[in-house]
């Protein structure tokens, strides 16, 4: 085999097949930083999110080259829609995993449940009770503002005492006071969340 296939054969390698896998990692990479930088902004956290957006377009533009480069290779094209579907889901995953920011937790009860109510104020979770009306009549609203790194803890109680309640969780961007079970308070350069 003489030097000039093996360049050759390299070559070949390297546009259909490094170059497609090197497109479609950095896509999960720039848009995984896009999705979390997206999250980082809805949360308030504007000192991190410049420079998430710094990193995902410098990403971005490299890929970009790269593809304009040799638009021959319908693989790279393929490569950078994949990498781009999986880079959301993979951020998704990480932010979900760094369970930043806080939620608000509606249950509602068609009666007072005192055990929950008891359960809630032994894990320090702070909440409001206040009467309703549904469909089916008089109800119980139960109104949980709580930081996601507790929301696991508080899905355990609740599923725990009344399985069959109905509840429904929102984030929520900003919170000013209340009752808070301790957990590791993260900064992000500087901004508690």
């Amino acid at each position: 085999m003489t030097l000039l296939t093996i360049f050759n054969n390299f070559g070949e390698l390297y546009d259909w097949v490094l170059m497609p896998l090197m497109i479609f990692f950095a896509r999960i990479c720039d848009q995984s930083i896009g999705t979390l930088r997206v999250v980082f902004v809805s949360k308030g956290h504007k000192n991190i999110a410049p420079i998430l957006g710094f990193f995902e377009t410098l990403i971005w533009i490299l890929v970009v080259r790269q593809i304009i480069t040799d638009i021959s290779n319908p693989l790279c094209f393929v490569a950078y829609a994949a990498g781009f579907a999986t880079g959301n889901y993979v951020g998704l995953i990480i932010e979900e995993k760094l369970s930043i920011g806080n939620v608000i937790a509606r249950v509602i009860l068609p009666n007072e449940d005192p055990v929950l109510v008891e359960a809630f104020r032994q894990q320090n979770f702070g909440f409001t009770l206040i009467d309703g009306e549904g469909r089916n009549g008089k109800v119980k609203i139960i109104f949980v503002v709580l930081n996601r790194t507790n929301l696991p803890k508080f899905l355990e109680v609740l599923n725990e005492i009344s399985p069959n309640a109905f509840y429904s969780i929102e984030d929520v961007k900003q919170v000013r006071e209340g009752i808070f079970p301790q957990s590791k308070k993260r900064r992000f350069f500087g901004k508690q969340n």
